[in-house]
């Protein structure tokens, strides 16, 4: 844990890990907690029409029991993995609880997953369980349908509902009356696998990062840092990203839980920035993780302060670049410095900013997290001087870094030059020793001998009055090897054209540079994005 300062420098010196050899995630979310404080609420679940349910850690902590108990008379023992595809909500902690204190590991997948990825992430994991409901169910008996169901479920015996029993699913709280409500936690070490999170498969197929169980304890520097020293009194937690995404289950979540920080749970099928604050208005949330595409949404909601009764007191973002104008927006009209994280699936949480103690720039990631050894490092491997581009790496050992991608021992390998866990992102550390991400090494364009970044013509974009969102790739040209192409989502009422794609372009040349410019716009209705909200850039090179 981070001790309180004023200081990067003092917050540096001051640090060292205190990873025990053996520990188990449920211990310090759930039966700790659980014992001290039973009546304390953990997760607050909030639904459609405002109405509220409570889960406190004494009921997660009965509930999980149950869970696990029956899990095991069905045949779930230590390393089987449990698939968990549900919304926000508090069935979610419930069953991650359970399958920690097995041993088991968890797989959380997004409830948003289409019946194709559902099948590769399934037949990959090889989950003996699944959690789920019936949304999720519907793509299940799909899957079955195709014509050799048992290659891409083979491993699956168990289905559970939360919306009851439906078809070969057992209703999830008849299940869970099979379980008695007392259970002894596994004695775990720090290194046994807990979960499996898939990357977010911006540019090819996703792949299963397997987890230790002190990654949480790894994550913590990292969410007290961008929340300002969390937990502080009157703290409490919301996110719109899916609790299946690292971002929100070990940045909020599970986090969450540890600090005895309520998780404000709210299932939303399309994010909607209206409803978003009028959440955290009447949730009275503190502390917020929100993806910079979705910061971005925010911003079409005009005096955000004097419409709603706003008392938050950190806003973290991250998982794509946040660009100067959004940094702006947020002093501008929420009265916050957004303190921008870096990290990835792998090896989360490795670099970020706390404007309470200055460490903030604009255009910055800021710096890497204490504990945590962050370099830009050139393809032999050698570290970058300063303002040189290269690849963002973390060196290991490191609490917070994957054990390895599961069945694929090749991209593992492949992932370390030495011991420098390579990112894939393009980079470079300034005089001051703040990290900048110019972009992915796929999505970093080159055009005419020059190397330009998409975030800052997308941070440009952006302040176009017609811009809602964009998003910028590289189109390849005989003459220049590339030329800049943005898709762009217009904000409601205006009409695409070719006197408004012009207009735009005179608008980032005159503001960046004439090798910058987007030589073509493509007007779509939305960019496509990952579950993570990440833009899929491959598919929009297969579109140029």
């Amino acid at each position: 844990m981070l001790i309180q300062s004023h200081s990067y420098a003092d917050l540096i010196s001051q640090f060292h890990w205190a990873v025990p050899a053996q520990y188990n995630i449920a211990s310090t979310c759930c039966d700790q907690w659980a014992m001290v404080a039973p009546d304390q609420v953990a997760i607050i679940e909030v639904s459609a029409n405002g109405t509220t349910e409570t889960l406190t850690y004494g009921a997660l902590q009965q509930q999980a029991n149950r869970v696990a108990n029956a899990l095991r008379r069905h045949g779930v023992a230590r390393g089987d993995r449990v698939a968990i595809m549900l919304p926000q909500g508090c069935h979610v902690p419930v069953v991650h609880m359970a399958v920690y204190k097995l041993g088991a590991i968890a797989v959380p997948l997004a409830n948003l997953f289409g019946v194709d990825a559902i099948a590769y992430l399934q037949a990959d994991a090889g989950a003996k369980a699944l959690v789920t409901n019936h949304a999720a169910l519907k793509k299940l008996k799909t899957i079955r349908q195709s014509a050799n169901p048992e290659g891409v479920l083979p491993l699956l015996e168990l289905v559970l509902s939360t919306d009851g029993a439906d078809g070969d699913a057992v209703g999830l709280a008849a299940f869970m009356e099979e379980g008695e409500t007392d259970f002894t936690t596994l004695s775990t070490a720090a290194d046994d696998p807990a979960m499996m999170i898939y990357t977010s498969g911006t540019t090819g197929q996703p792949k299963g990062a397997l987890h230790a169980h002190r990654v949480l304890l790894g994550h913590l520097p990292g969410v007290q840092l961008p929340h300002e020293f969390l937990p502080q009194q009157g703290d409490k937690f919301w996110t719109p990203a899916d609790w299946a995404w690292a971002g929100g289950l070990l940045n909020i979540l599970l986090p969450g839980l540890h600090f005895g920080v309520p998780v404000v749970a709210r299932k939303f099928d399309k994010f909607d920035p209206d409803e978003a604050f009028h959440l955290i208005a009447s949730q009275g949330v503190r502390n917020s993780f929100v993806p910079p595409t979705a910061l971005r949404m925010l911003r079409s909601i005009k005096g955000p302060r004097q419409k709603f009764a706003l008392n938050l007191r950190t806003l973290a973002s991250g998982g794509e670049s946040l660009g100067e104008e959004t940094f702006a927006w947020g002093r501008e009209a929420l009265g916050l410095t957004i303190n921008e994280f870096y990290g990835q699936t792998e090896c989360n949480l490795v670099v970020g900013s706390c404007g309470a103690i200055g460490l903030s720039k604009a255009g910055s990631m800021g710096k890497p997290v204490p504990g945590h050894t962050v370099g830009v490092i050139r393809e032999d491997g050698t570290q970058a001087e300063i303002d040189e581009l290269g690849q963002v790496a973390v060196k290991r050992p490191d609490p917070v870094m994957f054990l390895q991608y599961w069945n694929n021992p090749e991209a593992t390998k492949a992932k370390f030059i030495g011991d420098w866990m390579t990112t894939g992102d393009q980079g470079h550390v300034d005089s001051e020793g703040y990290v900048h991400f110019v972009g992915r090494d796929d999505d970093v364009i080159t055009s005419s001998g020059y190397r330009i970044g998409p975030g800052e013509i997308e941070d440009c974009l952006i302040t176009h009055g017609a811009v809602l969102l964009a998003a910028v790739i590289g189109k390849p040209d005989p003459l220049r090897t590339e030329i800049v192409k943005a898709f762009v989502v217009l904000k409601d009422g205006w009409n695409a054209s070719d006197e408004l794609a012009k207009d735009i372009q005179d608008f980032v040349r005159t503001r960046l540079s004439a090798h910058e410019y987007p030589r073509e716009i493509a007007f779509i209705d939305a960019l496509p994005l990952t579950t993570t909200g990440k833009v899929i850039r491959r598919l929009l090179r297969d579109q140029a």
